[in-house]
């Protein structure tokens, strides 16, 4: 060998030890981890015991209930969680408010609030990401005094939410054209879309296209669900759906939610579709 070779050779060595993690296993660009609610232990300690179990590397953590609108702007609830992802290993992958499907963002002044906190709270918890959910009372179709109130909105939260460095992300039935309208007249870099294949699909969108519309940039997290079914017993196109992720080069979380049957135990059924995402994904 000579001296070109064993440079060379020891530069790809080098490469490839950079990108092992403590286990000496090639790291991934993604990470998986499950919704609180899907696991049924919404904003609950508990969910980070399943997760573990389950073999997830975290939890998307509820904000707040229907029962605990404070939710985790309550130090003694914050630490409860951050104590539980520690003491489990598991991480608390971001944060969601799913309590704006019932409580609006477009029409009840009191989500100004927890929009506000949840920014604090995902900073004290190291999250980087918050799912704003616009769905049931609070689906954007078709109404655009919603949208424009939503976008005003957004607009006096964004600035928050760039220094503390966390993304908002939308989750909506909006296409991916009306999420770029919705971020671009707010015109923040922490304004980004939450993209869920079982929503846009259930909306008559296409997501193949979409994804190429909104590029890598626009999506901050991703939803893996089949409402009712595990992975891979759906309607939903899985393995192209993972080429077209990775077309974009989309690297970072991905979050599984309602892709259970009912009555079944959901942790052998979440390591189901943990092994089916990982065969898509290698995680």
């Amino acid at each position: 060998m000579n001296r070109r070779q064993a440079i060379k050779k020891s530069a790809l060595l080098f490469g490839v030890v950079a990108g092992m993690d403590d286990n000496h296993s090639l790291k991934s660009s993604y990470q998986l981890g499950a919704c609180d609610w899907s696991l049924g232990k919404t904003l609950s300690p508990e969910a980070f015991d399943v997760a573990k179990k389950i073999g997830l590397q975290g939890v998307q953590v509820s904000y707040n209930t229907g029962k605990d609108p404070g939710g985790l702007s309550d130090p003694k609830t914050l630490e409860l969680i951050r104590d539980a992802s520690k003491n489990s290993g598991v991480k608390i992958s971001s944060l969601a408010i799913g309590e704006l499907n019932r409580v609006p963002y477009k029409s009840d002044a009191r989500t100004e609030e927890w929009v506000w906190n949840s920014v604090d709270a995902a900073k004290e918890l190291g999250a980087r990401v918050i799912l704003l959910a616009f769905f049931s009372e609070g689906d954007l179709r078709n109404d655009t005094a919603g949208q424009k109130m939503v976008i005003e909105r957004l607009k006096k939260v964004a600035p928050h939410a760039e220094k503390a460095g966390i993304t908002l992300g939308i989750e909506s039935y909006l296409t991916a054209e009306e999420h770029l309208n919705i971020i671009e007249q707010v015109g923040s870099k922490s304004v980004q879309v939450y993209y869920d294949f079982r929503n846009a699909t259930d909306a008559g969108n296409d997501v193949f296209k979409e994804l190429k519309i909104l590029g890598k940039d626009r999506i901050c997290e991703l939803h893996m669900k089949e409402n009712g079914q595990r992975l891979g017993e759906g309607t939903l196109n899985w393995p192209d759906i993972a080429k077209a992720v990775k077309d974009i080069g989309y690297e970072g979380w991905m979050q599984i939610e309602w892709a259970s049957p009912k009555g079944v135990d959901i942790v052998a059924c979440y390591r189901h579709n943990r092994a089916y995402l990982n065969r898509l994904f290698q995680f």
